[in-house]
């Protein structure tokens, strides 16, 4: 389990959090703009034609509130919403059962849809496309194959690793948004929103610094600010002000960008041990002891949007940015261009 402070996955601690911190409704929603105005636009038209929302596919960087917005989704279209994992559903009978059980224009959230095995996939193209089943009765030159009706439906997927969707399965979404890195002013506004929720008094400054330290990532700022709110019970008057959250933060070891050990580490692994690259990323996840997934899907997407790794054809490059961050020279430069 990845424990550490800035790491944009769920851990167990975020659990009890969330729901509470979680916005209901799109007005709630902060951030996001051009996904929450096309959303709001889809579901509108969807409600006045009395039909089911189109099936969405969320995808992005965790930590960005897909979850969220699917739960945002069925809120607004004023349905229920059943809610799974890929690779909790192991046998094509396990998703046969959930898409029998839906009720009209019901909404059925799949995160990690990316993780579905390749025979319950086919169990969802005509569940998605023609709202049925084909259920197999019999074995041999008996095997006959009955078709089962579904209630028209909502499928929501969310996935951090958009590319591993097969083609036909991506086609079958109507709806397709990426989520990005949020804007500091919107992370400020989630931390004043989530602060008002949790009762801790929050000066503007504080809310600017945990902003700006939190990786364009609401999971990783409202649990930001849950340390910062225990660290200034203990060892001030309760208030965060920006003394207060620099203090805090610095105990947490997260600097300026955002950044802790496990960033350094590989961005100078990446610098010492390989020239500043280009390196594999397998060969990467070797030599700091991490998983190669989690490279790809929690370190590497806010340290290329951040301008501190480039990924290219022949693998994971330092920038000039990166080399500066460390106060070194890139290789071939002159220190008196900087």
């Amino acid at each position: 389990m990845d424990d550490r402070v800035i790491s944009a996955g769920a851990v167990d601690d975020d659990v009890q959090y969330e729901a509470g911190l979680r916005p209901r409704s799109l007005d709630d929603y902060i951030g996001q703009d051009r996904v929450r105005d096309n959303l709001r636009v889809s579901i509108t038209a969807a409600r006045g034609r009395g039909e089911a929302l189109d099936h969405v596919l969320l995808y992005g960087p965790p930590g960005l509130g897909k979850t969220t917005l699917a739960y945002v989704i069925a809120h607004e279209l004023a349905v229920p919403i059943r809610a799974t994992s890929g690779p909790v559903i192991e046998k094509p009978g396990d998703l046969a059962g959930m898409l029998t059980n839906l009720q009209q224009h019901e909404v059925l959230f799949i995160d990690e849809i990316h993780r579905m095995a390749p025979a319950i996939e086919e169990i969802l193209y005509p569940g998605m496309e023609d709202y049925e089943l084909d259920i197999v009765i019999g074995q041999g030159p008996g095997a006959r194959s009955v078709k089962v009706p579904l209630q028209r439906f909502t499928l929501i997927g969310a996935t951090t690793r958009a590319g591993l969707l097969s083609a036909p399965l991506r086609a079958r979404f109507g709806i397709t948004h990426r989520l990005d890195f949020y804007t500091e002013v919107d992370i400020e506004e989630i931390v004043r929103r989530s602060a008002r929720i949790l009762a801790v008094a929050v000066d503007d400054e504080a809310a600017s610094e945990l902003a700006r330290r939190s990786r364009g990532t609401p999971r990783i700022v409202n649990r930001l600010l849950r340390r910062v709110r225990d660290f200034a019970q203990v060892r001030a008057d309760g208030r965060v002000t920006v003394e207060v959250a620099r203090d805090a933060l610095h105990l947490l070891e997260v600097d300026d960008h955002g950044f802790d050990e496990l960033d350094r580490r590989l961005l100078r692994t990446i610098i010492d041990k390989f020239g500043g690259g280009p390196v594999g990323v397998n060969t990467i996840a070797a030599a700091i002891n991490e998983e190669k997934d989690a490279i790809e899907d929690i370190h590497e997407p806010f340290l290329i949007q951040a301008g501190f790794l480039d990924r290219t054809s022949r693998g994971r490059v330092a920038t000039e940015r990166a080399y500066r961050y460390f106060g070194l020279t890139a290789p071939g430069r002159d220190t008196r261009l900087w």
